[in-house]
């Protein structure tokens, strides 16, 4: 069925549900889209065991056991106020084993570790920055394990609040042009270095924002791929003349001179710690829309389907991204469409690509100043 909703009721995939008088955000629905595929492609051959921490109205853990083959579901919100509709919402999932409880997250996810109880999903869709959940959560995963996180945080991670991003993630954030990839870089970058401080090693399923909410879905996985330390390091970012430059804490040296050369005027914006690797998987992001092939219709909004499908065709790789506006600035007019763009920097060797995080953007490790020059020949 489509999304209705009335003062009352609420409709999504197979979900009819009260929404109570909390906050709720219809908008949100491909976030939710993405959770149910991410539960089914975890439960493929397997009982899935989930922990929704804020659940809220408890939408996201009603579509985890009616269209994500959940058997086990645990709904908690801190809110004990909460509890009577989370009662009455999650009726239809009596025949699995369903846990409702009213707690602190911290309480919720420490009682958990005591206990040694894990799960295959943990969704844990937090108010603010939850870096301080993190080391806990990775604690309450199975391995192979999926951590499904989500950050309201927009002003620290995205360069408009230094001294928060310091506290909050123990990094420098600096204004920049791709502001939504920096943010969720930032955030990949605390889970792995909790999971490193483990022992484990994690593995980026998909990552995306709308601009208002920062969201993640990691694996965990038993140790670290070899030199996956090497995908924690800097990203260094001209303002004058748009280069862009990468380093790996690992190898970190003096930074090579950008198109401005070494003019002390034109210093670097320099953000991280922060994730250098991938930020989806492609192998994953294909067979969750396979899967979406078998459900209903209404189980996954057509946005939704874009979404993923647009996440499949970047990788997140190369790290450097320009905005297209960014281009057409230097070209003192509009850009060269796109695609040409995109192939005239293959043809010449370099990795480029649509940005599947900000829409109207393209990464590619050619040069700056080269990409200028091609999109100037381009229009000529």
């Amino acid at each position: 069925m489509a999304d209705t909703a009335s003062p009352a009721h609420y409709c999504e995939g197979a979900a009819q549900l009260l929404l109570g008088p909390g906050f709720f955000r219809p908008q949100s629905r491909p976030s939710r889209d993405a959770g149910v595929l991410l539960t089914r492609w975890l439960t493929r051959e397997r009982p899935g065991r989930v922990l929704d921490v804020m659940a809220g109205c408890g939408i996201r853990a009603l579509r985890y056991g009616l269209e994500g083959r959940a058997q086990e579901v645990w709904a908690n919100d801190a809110d004990v106020d909460r509890l009577p509709l989370l009662q009455q919402n999650l009726q239809p999932l009596q025949e699995r084993r369903l846990e409702l409880s009213a707690r602190t997250a911290q309480h919720l996810l420490a009682d958990c570790l005591m206990q040694q109880r894990r799960f295959d999903l943990l969704d844990l869709d937090a108010f603010g920055c939850p870096t301080a959940l993190v080391p806990l959560a990775l604690e309450a995963l199975e391995f192979g394990g999926v951590l499904y996180l989500a950050s309201t945080d927009g002003r620290s991670p995205t360069g408009h609040d230094r001294p928060a991003a310091i506290r909050s993630l123990g990094a420098a954030a600096r204004a920049h042009p791709s502001s939504w990839e920096l943010a969720l870089r930032l955030q990949l970058a605390v889970v792995s270095k909790a999971a490193w401080a483990m022992g484990r090693g994690i593995r980026p399923l998909f990552s995306f924002s709308e601009g208002r909410t920062f969201r993640t879905a990691i694996q965990l996985r038993r140790r670290p791929e070899p030199q996956e330390e090497e995908q924690l390091g800097l990203w260094a970012y001209c303002h004058r003349c748009a280069e862009h430059s990468q380093q790996s804490l690992l190898r970190l040296r003096r930074w090579p001179a950008c198109g401005c050369g070494d003019d002390p005027a034109a210093p670097l914006a320099i953000s991280g710690p922060l994730w250098l690797g991938p930020l989806q998987d492609p192998q994953v992001l294909g067979e969750l829309l396979q899967d979406a092939q078998a459900l209903p219709k209404e189980s996954v909004a057509p946005a939704s389907r874009r979404l993923l499908e647009g996440l499949r065709a970047d990788d997140g790789l190369p790290v450097s991204c320009w905005p297209v506006d960014a281009l057409a600035k230097r070209l003192g007019g509009g850009p060269p469409r796109l695609d040409a763009l995109i192939d005239c920097l293959r043809a010449e060797g370099f990795a480029a690509q649509r940005s599947g995080v900000m829409s109207a953007q393209f990464r590619c490790n050619a040069p700056f100043s080269r990409v200028v020059e091609l999109a100037s020949a381009l229009n000529r």
